[in-house]
């Protein structure tokens, strides 16, 4: 799988993430031809090469000659609909677009089919966000991460007047991701491209495994005199052991009903936790307890917590965010006397480390054909190993 990561250690706009795809190889002139797609006759691309703090970067320029101060929701997704683009840009695009919609219509309390955009809604952003979607296809990116948002400080300008950093919209849009100020007084992070990586990201985290093929970089318009403003974006192949952040619940639980915790589980996973588990504890005043513990992606935490909070008697639920490896997964199916079981196999590069023919498969048998269960894992692991053990 071809994946990307966003090294956003000065922030991200449109302008930086297009300038940034384009340095990495995504074809310019396709690129520069899609204001002419979305029938922006007014509209044109260029790409010039800068320097940002004796470092080479890409500055992408969307120079509009006449413009709208702002156009409905409505009325851009009609407009990227209409385009002569590819389906997977129009599907991006759109997306971005409606969570950008959301975002405004809940900081100003009126519904979505109201919103109209003004700084987002011009001809440049328009742009700006339908080709950042154009170039991830065009570079062939399955999966897109990013690093910690350093978001700056201070105030920014908008048509809604004099507002702080990051601006209502932007912190809508980045609800539940990882943010940080380094200080600069300057808005680092824009709705734009808040809205890109909320909308698009598979997850924020440091750099993952892979082989490296291209890297790229973004110049942004202002200029710092002891950093560099450019977003960085590296490709390749995502690596056989690939790492992801997840975000890990705890409760301690000293007068849960016994019965209640197989069923949390049961619901947890249901909800799409990675994994739910109970640990016994020993807690205040001598009394034994279980800690729960869900594990979860981060952007199902909030969902989850409110599960255990409805679930169990918790006052109280911990969360931080780590790390976690995992092998490249697959199933097989064997056929055994019995009938045929699913085995899942993890490994790393081709090469199988683990394997364990799927429970539910062997425990269906079992009871159907009114013999042990153990003996239908064994049958399981036995064809898996003759037939496809490698």
């Amino acid at each position: 799988m071809r994946i990307a990561w966003l090294d956003c250690f000065s922030g991200i706009s449109g302008d930086m993430l297009l300038g940034a795809l384009a340095d990495a190889g995504a074809p310019q002139a396709e690129l520069c031809a899609i204001p002419g797609k979305l029938g922006l006759t007014n509209v044109r691309m260029e790409f010039e090469r800068v320097e940002r703090c004796h470092l080479q970067a890409t500055k992408a320029h969307v120079k509009v000659e006449a413009g709208h101060a702002h156009r409905s929701l409505s009325g851009i997704l009609k407009r990227i609909e209409g385009a002569a683009l590819g389906a997977r840009t129009r599907e991006s695009a759109a997306r971005v677009f409606r969570r950008l919609g959301e975002a405004e219509a809940e900081v100003h309390g009126i519904p979505v089919e109201k919103v109209h955009f003004h700084e987002v809604g011009a001809e440049d952003s328009i742009v700006d966000i339908v080709a950042g979607c154009a170039g991830l296809e065009l570079l062939g990116i399955e999966r897109l991460l990013c690093s910690p948002l350093d978001v700056g400080s201070g105030t920014v300008e908008t048509a809604h007047g004099r507002l702080p950093v990051p601006a209502p919209a932007t912190a809508k849009l980045l609800a539940g991701a990882p943010v940080y100020s380094s200080g600069v007084e300057a808005e680092l992070v824009t709705p734009t491209g808040a809205a890109m990586v909320a909308t698009l990201g598979a997850g924020f985290g440091p750099l993952p495994a892979m082989t490296l093929e291209a890297t790229g970089y973004g110049a942004g318009s202002k200029i710092f005199p002891d950093r560099a403003n450019v977003l960085r974006l590296l490709v390749g192949q995502e690596a056989a052991v690939s790492s992801e952040t997840i975000t890990v619940l705890e409760a301690n639980l000293d007068d849960l009903n016994p019965q209640i915790a197989g069923f949390v589980a049961e619901k947890a996973l249901s909800q799409g936790a990675l994994d739910c588990f109970f640990t016994p504890v020993q807690m205040k005043k001598g009394r034994p307890g279980l800690l729960v513990t869900v594990l979860s992606a981060p952007a199902d935490a909030d969902r989850l917590s409110q599960m255990l909070f409805e679930e169990t008697s918790t006052l109280g639920v911990r969360s931080y965010r780590t790390e976690r490896r995992t092998l490249e997964r697959s199933h097989v199916t064997v056929d055994t006397p019995y009938g045929q079981v699913r085995v899942k196999v993890a490994g790393r590069g081709g090469e199988t480390l683990n394997f364990a023919p799927e429970y539910e498969d062997c425990r269906r048998l079992a009871e159907d054909k009114h013999i042990p269960l153990k003996r239908v894992l064994e049958e399981a692991s036995a064809a898996y190993l003759k037939n496809h053990a490698r």
